[in-house]
């Protein structure tokens, strides 16, 4: 008897491609999603099978892998559609994916400054907390401050 776990079965595959739902398993992408960035035209609309459902190939994937990866990053829609302009675009200078690269890191480090100053803020208030009545909480005092 093995004590190796059994491999996962492939992907559902019909003739040309994937269904949409195999397509979610292996993205990690939900369906509702992957229907809005086709919508959006983020992700280019599938040929249809005989069936008439979408058939995604391995490029659907890649792409959808993409986008997935820029999202989890931050990045914006925007962002992500002009990131995959460029990278449809390989003998381009990358001057432009570095400008928005450099805009989102910087956009970034201004959220964990505030996240900071927010953190700061909420630790003065929690340390001043008496721990006695409602009546004389220090951090009810400070939030109905200016």
């Amino acid at each position: 008897m093995s004590t190796t776990p059994a491999a996962q079965p492939p992907a559902p595959r019909h003739a040309g491609g994937m269904a949409i739902g195999a397509l979610s398993r292996r993205t990690a992408v939900k369906v509702p999603t992957i229907r809005y960035y086709e919508e959006i035209g983020l992700l280019p609309t599938p040929p249809r099978g005989g069936n008439g459902r979408r058939l995604y190939g391995e490029a659907a994937v890649d792409r959808l892998g993409f986008i997935r990866r820029a999202r989890d990053l931050g990045f914006g829609i925007d962002d992500i559609r002009a990131l995959l302009d460029m990278s449809d675009r390989p003998g381009q200078p990358c001057a432009d994916i570095d400008r928005i690269a450099r805009q989102h890191r910087d956009a970034v480090r201004d959220k964990i400054r505030q996240l900071a100053s927010l953190e700061a803020a909420l630790t003065a208030m929690v340390d001043q907390c008496g721990h006695g009545a409602v009546a004389d909480c220090q951090i009810l005092e400070a939030l109905g401050r200016d």
